[in-house]
């Protein structure tokens, strides 16, 4: 594995997941997969639902919503990480009211001390319209700033759009 931390990153829809489970598979390491998302209402749970059968067995699930530093911690280094995602991650501690900054200096000291690789899925957020209410420009920002604050530690970023990866920081594998 060349790459130490991997940020995918791209709008709702685009194929970032689905791009990032293809690279992780393509390392051949066993395969670790700290899911964030919490299943709210049917839709989520579906939704859900679809990436578990879409990704198959071959993969050691961990539902990590709010804690994702203690199971980047206990990754091994003959292991690999897809954290998917940042998004939902930081949108279970806005809700939960958390001290975003305390929590984000959590995650990415996490980033940096896993001895596994990671791939990070995020949402890129900030390429639309300001949000009208105050809750939606706090997440808009705390989500930029945490996108950036991983991008600064990756070794690659890959920006996915229709389902087309486009390396913006480092060469893609």
């Amino acid at each position: 594995m060349r790459h130490k931390l991997t940020l995918v990153i791209g709008g709702a829809g685009s194929g970032k997941s689905s791009w990032a489970e293809s690279h992780v598979i393509q390392t051949g390491y066993d395969r670790v997969y700290i899911a964030t998302a919490q299943p709210w209402d049917d839709e989520m749970q579906a939704k859900i639902t679809a990436h578990q059968q879409q990704r198959g067995n071959n993969w050691h699930t961990v539902d990590a919503p709010m804690d994702v530093a203690t199971p980047l911690g206990a990754a091994r280094p003959d292991q690999i990480v897809l954290l998917d995602c940042a998004t939902m991650w930081l949108s279970n501690h806005l809700l939960a009211e958390s001290d975003l900054a305390q929590e984000e200096e959590r995650f990415l000291v996490a980033l940096s001390a896993c001895k596994a690789p990671v791939v990070v899925v995020t949402n890129e957020v900030g390429m639309s319209v300001v949000p009208e209410n105050a809750l939606a420009r706090v997440f808009r920002d705390a989500q930029g700033r945490v996108n950036r604050r991983i991008a600064e530690k990756a070794d690659l970023v890959v920006a996915v759009m229709a389902g087309l990866p486009l390396a913006l920081k480092g060469q893609l594998p």
